[in-house]
């Protein structure tokens, strides 16, 4: 196992090969690396896939890894729509088609828990396992108290001039998000912050990412519907971080799920990989290869 990764944001190994592969409605960059079983990485707002690079060095020495951006975010293209989740899980789901992936593991944090909610839900047999992290899931178990926190004002955060609001200024939006649900905001350094800022100030990108909250509510009555067929059988670690959900979402998952155990990585926020970079991959690399 490697003492270390590069320190360069978002580095990858260099046998990751980069492909944009065509979706329903939408272009996604994907990073791809390794052979054997297949682990697919869904990141969320405020990072893109390269949060996971740290992760990626360690799995793909005998893994198959993939790295998407979702839609509208990071090097993907920006639809004017299709930011329901459910519509987002089929994205994956061409992406694993398109490389010949049966099924894989998941590891998803935040939106990208979202998003993998809806593909494990509407296609089990294709999920072998899910590392979820650190962000609730629309209209399950306590989600109608969650949205009422004020550290989530962001969720309804749009309207016509929201764009125009953040343009030029997308560094200083992001980084009260950074600052505020971190447990330490110094631990998201200067080249993490210009490396993501960077990245959603690219034409279209916050529109794209106020769209992905926008349909929060459409993704809650999809989630209840999802819900209603009967919980997931796969095994989920529900990790969280001390200072943010810690062990809530544990608590939340066996509404959906019938096989959840739960873990808290210790001195984070909600930016558990940018925080506590060895920890966080030390407990996801551990569930993935778990048998």
């Amino acid at each position: 196992m490697p003492s270390s990764v590069s320190s360069k944001v978002g580095s990858f190994p260099p046998t990751f090969r980069s492909r944009n592969i065509k979706t329903n409605g939408a272009t996604l960059h994907v990073r791809v690396g390794g052979k054997g079983p297949a682990v697919v990485m869904l990141h969320g707002f405020g990072d893109t896939g390269d949060m996971w690079a740290p992760v990626a060095a360690i799995l793909v020495e005998d893994q198959t890894v993939v790295v998407p951006d979702l839609r509208g975010m990071g090097l993907s293209s920006h639809p004017q729509n299709g930011y329901d989740k459910k519509t987002q899980a089929h994205d994956i789901a061409q992406v694993m088609d398109k490389l010949k992936i049966e099924k894989a593991a998941l590891v998803t944090h935040d939106i990208g828990n979202m998003v993998g909610y809806a593909l494990a839900a509407q296609f089990p047999a294709r999920v072998t396992r899910w590392v979820i992290i650190d962000a609730p899931l629309p209209g399950i178990g306590p989600w109608d108290e969650i949205i009422r926190s004020p550290a989530l004002w962001h969720f309804n955060f749009r309207g016509p001039d929201v764009e125009r609001l953040v343009k030029g200024r997308e560094r200083i939006y992001l980084d009260r998000f950074w600052n505020e649900l971190s447990a330490n905001p110094k631990a998201i350094n200067e080249a993490t912050r210009r490396h993501y800022a960077r990245l959603y100030a690219r034409p279209g990108a916050m529109d794209s990412a106020f769209n992905q909250f926008a349909a929060f509510t459409q993704d809650a009555a999809d989630n209840k519907l999802l819900a209603e067929k009967g919980k997931l059988t796969m095994p989920i670690f529900a990790l969280g971080g001390e200072h943010s959900f810690g062990m809530q979402l544990a608590e939340i998952m066996p509404l959906v799920a019938s096989d959840v155990t739960g873990g808290v990585i210790t001195d984070s926020g909600h930016w558990v990989m940018e925080e506590q970079p060895q920890q966080t991959t030390a407990a996801i690399v551990k569930s993935v290869l778990s048998k």
